[in-house]
């Protein structure tokens, strides 16, 4: 399984060694020594994933990454931590900083190795599963989304405007929401909001996880039902 890594660490000899061991195992790896050259990295290459150090000089692992997840084009990229660091708090640290693996020095470079495959794996179902959703004609899904505006309107709903279900949406996700009621499928969405399809299809399953839908026709369904978008003419 290819794909590009990003590795940030400042121990030259530890860098050295991962990166040749990545590369032996079939990954192209770019390399920084320390968060902001890192970062300066990750928007050239796009990777796949990103491993970090976290005690670094100039900029840490906490910075970085906090870089990454405040930039719409990498919430959704993949980070393991690398750290001398292995108490319990440290990890819980780590994963509250939104981290998505944690491997505490010294490891076993098989293991990194394992862990970094699972991510690409796990990135490649979402776009899958993205590619299958494209496959809906937006005919189809402006006929389903009109039958579901007409069958709430019958039922009277539509005409209020406040919430009668609260949810703790982020402002990028009610956007997202918005275009998805709309009819906008994951390509439309991600030009519309100037990011990658990526993003928008780990919007779209928060938003499934948020609202405990399992498609666009019941997320859509739902949203309309609860008053969970701002009233205006969508017809």
């Amino acid at each position: 399984m290819a794909g590009q890594l990003v590795l940030v660490d400042d121990e030259p000899g530890l860098r050295e060694a991962v990166q040749a061991y990545l590369e032996d195992s079939g990954f192209t790896v770019h390399t920084a020594t320390n968060g902001k050259d890192g970062w300066e990295v990750v928007q050239r290459v796009m990777p796949d994933v990103v491993i970090s150090d976290v005690m670094m000089p100039q900029v840490d692992g906490y910075a970085f990454l906090n870089t990454l997840r405040s930039d719409d084009r990498f919430q959704a990229l993949p980070v393991i931590f690398l750290t001398a660091r292995g108490m319990t708090t440290d990890r819980i640290q780590g994963y509250e900083a939104g981290c998505d693996a944690y491997l505490p020095k010294p490891f076993d470079p098989d293991e990194l190795v394992a862990i970094v495959k699972s991510l690409i794996n796990r990135q490649s179902k979402l776009q899958a599963a993205a590619m299958d959703d494209e496959t809906i004609s937006i005919q189809e899904l402006a006929r389903q989304m009109a039958e579901i505006r007409a069958l709430i309107q019958q039922k009277g709903i539509i005409g209020n405007s406040q919430p009668t279900v609260k949810h703790d949406f982020t402002p990028r996700e009610q956007s997202v929401l918005e275009l998805v009621v709309d009819g906008l499928m994951n390509k439309e969405i991600a030009r519309r909001l100037e990011t990658s399809v990526r993003n928008v299809e780990k919007y779209v399953s928060r938003l499934f996880g948020k609202t405990g839908t399992n498609s666009r026709t019941e997320l859509v369904r739902y949203a309309l039902e609860n008053h969970l978008i701002p009233p205006r003419d969508r017809s």
